[in-house]
């Protein structure tokens, strides 16, 4: 059973359909690569699957719990007990990293642990101190985000988001709000998570990391999944003209 299914999602704001007949499959282990230009609905999908935002129809599945009742028209979203439960299954990484700003490194980390998993402060401090040592950040555990690097609070939060221990992790562009000379510390951790076999959804404009981390890619246009694949298939074999048109533009990646 895949650890990720969704089927048939759609999402409209207004009079704009954003998702307009989204699906696909992912097994636990497997790192899926999003990819399209700016406005296709990458980043509306990733907040309908983490619940930030509430879907039009479809079904999506996470760990063999339906988010929303199948069959049901219009959407009927499930129980509250099962939607926590999917909830804390899953976690998503903001572009703009979104640390509290009044709370230490370590603070940060352990908040949720404490609050939503019912962990000791004593056990969520260790898991913490475990985490940023993982991500190449010993001794900032009383900084705080300002006093960090852009690629240094990106990694803070990547450890806060591995904190509760999720089943699959979804990243929002987490590059984008980064200096290009930043941007690979923070691929290089996705990287360690996916040779780890983390279950990772990433939405990314850097075309040569989604061919090289992802075991599956979709490229996005328009509300649909115009082509998905094998990174070989989709960057090298795929004859979808545009494709082919949004790939030219990153020529040397």
């Amino acid at each position: 059973m895949p650890i990720l299914k969704v089927e048939h999602v759609k999402k409209s704001f207004g009079s704009l359909d954003v998702l307009k007949d989204i699906s696909f499959e992912l097994n636990a282990g497997e790192v899926l690569s999003i990819i399209g230009p700016s406005g296709s609905g990458k980043s509306t999908l990733l907040r309908c699957i983490t619940q930030l935002e509430t879907v039009d129809g479809g079904t999506v599945q996470v760990d063999g719990k339906d988010l929303v009742v199948p069959g049901c028209s219009p959407v009927k979203y499930s129980p509250a007990k099962t939607l926590r439960e999917i909830r804390l299954s899953t976690g998503l990484v903001f572009q703009n990293f979104n640390l509290f700003p009044h709370l230490t490194v370590l603070q940060n980390l352990c908040l949720s642990s404490v609050r939503v998993l019912g962990e000791t402060r004593e056990k969520a401090r260790d898991i913490g101190r475990a985490l940023l040592k993982r991500m190449g950040l010993e001794g900032k555990e009383k900084s705080y985000p300002c006093e960090l690097s852009g690629g240094q609070q990106q990694r803070v939060a990547i450890a806060r988001a591995l904190a509760m221990n999720p089943k699959v992790l979804f990243f929002d562009e987490p590059t984008s709000a980064l200096d290009p000379e930043l941007t690979g510390e923070v691929l290089k951790i996705i990287k360690q998570l996916a040779e780890e076999k983390m279950t990772m959804v990433i939405v990314t404009h850097e075309m040569a990391f989604a061919r090289d981390v992802a075991d599956k890619v979709i490229f996005m246009d328009g509300g649909v999944i115009v082509e998905q694949g094998t990174p070989d298939y989709v960057f090298n074999q795929s004859g979808n003209e545009r494709l082919a048109s949004f790939l030219s533009r990153f020529a040397n990646a």
